[in-house]
């Protein structure tokens, strides 16, 4: 949950109970494990008479304790296969090192196609820079107001986050392609290009910077105070408990099951629907599809749509590009059907269908087009 000075909102709410499933119980009755209130709220009712309350159980399950019955003990190496994360105290991180210069180059090569010239977005890609802590009060009451920013900069409160993302989850669509030192190196020139200043041991980052793991805990994130509860380190979980026992958190500060709503209180609405301009409009309908014509080849949409992240002449991902003629020359010495038939079944790093859902006549349509493109 994010803190936001002297702004109480539903918003914060919601975290809340979408997170730890908070439940408020009209007996007022506390629910505790080893000695501690339980994270979630939730309640384990004593079986009596094979019940638990009004309700029957089955008492050959509710006799079983422990799941030790299900499956078995992990092994170490599928453990370890599996974490793989990162910590903000440096649990995780693995050696290397990468400058701000290498990640630069790095981030041309591998990122800018998707988020563009310094973090700034490209076609619905998410932006990674051009956000500050301030903008997170941002609030849209007017038209024409901007929302929050939320960037690597302005909303993260750990640099661990933006490392473990890059090693697990980048470069779209060949991930864990990169280096653990190039992944330092593209931490360090993202780090480098934020709007609020990031500090590494009191110093700003500069061109020649270089991030490794003996100085990476030593960043210092413009957030990393702006979300409570604390849940890092060994008080964490305590400070959840603390922090939820306190109604006045994400409610009124008392329990209520009936007649909460006080109507007698005034509602002020912001905004009218006809206050913006342009007006909001209630019409549901579709756009109506254009005709296809000569400039309007039937896979161009598709193409456009879920194709061209990996297809489009201007990237470097390894995949045929559209409108190249050398590349689907080559690909097509073994036959269109066989070109289909790879597309459809998935080949190298491309998923089957680009991971679309469209039928295989609608994808081989989007195949034509850059096909017919590059003749």
């Amino acid at each position: 949950m994010f803190r936001l000075e002297k702004l109480k909102t539903s918003l914060l709410v919601a975290t809340i109970i979408g997170t730890f499933t908070v439940s408020a119980m009209a007996d007022g009755s506390k629910t505790y494990k080893n000695g501690k209130r339980v994270i979630d709220g939730g309640v384990t009712y004593p079986v009596k008479h094979n019940k638990t309350g009004p309700y029957y159980v089955n008492p050959q399950v509710s006799k079983a304790k422990g799941f030790d019955k299900y499956g078995r003990k992990p092994t170490k190496n599928e453990i370890k296969a599996w974490n793989v994360d990162v910590m903000p105290d440096g649990r995780g991180l693995p050696d290397g090192e990468g400058s701000v210069e290498e990640g630069e180059e790095l981030y041309e090569k591998h990122c800018i196609m998707c988020h563009g010239d310094f973090g700034t977005g490209v076609g619905g890609y998410p932006h990674l820079a051009g956000g500050s802590v301030e903008s997170l009060k941002n609030q849209r009451k007017e038209p024409g107001d901007e929302g929050p920013h939320r960037v690597i900069g302005s909303y993260w409160p750990h640099a661990s986050t933006l490392f473990w993302y890059i090693k697990t989850g980048m470069p779209f669509p060949h991930p864990k392609s990169l280096t653990d030192s190039e992944v330092y190196a593209l931490t360090a020139y993202l780090l480098s290009i934020q709007d609020d200043e990031i500090t590494v041991d009191g110093k700003p980052i500069e061109d020649d910077f270089v991030l490794s793991k003996k100085n990476f805990t030593k960043i210092k994130m413009p957030n990393r105070n702006g979300f409570v509860p604390n849940i890092d380190g060994k008080n964490g979980l305590d400070n959840v408990r603390k922090y939820l026992s306190d109604r006045k958190h994400y409610g009124n500060g008392k329990r209520c099951m009936k007649h909460c709503y006080d109507y007698k209180t005034k509602i002020i609405v912001a905004n009218d629907i006809h206050e913006y301009i342009p007006p909001l409009s209630e019409v549901r309908d579709l756009p109506k599809e254009k005709e296809e014509n000569a400039n309007n080849h039937p896979g161009k949409k598709l193409y456009e749509k879920s194709c061209s992240v990996c297809h489009n002449p201007d990237n470097a991902m390894g995949a045929p590009k559209q409108g190249n003629k050398a590349d689907w020359e080559k690909r097509l010495k073994k036959g269109k059907d066989k070109v289909y038939a790879n597309g459809i079944k998935g080949i190298n790093a491309m998923p089957p269908k680009g991971g679309t859902s469209v039928s295989d006549e609608e994808f081989k349509k989007a195949v034509d087009y850059m096909i017919d493109s590059a003749k």
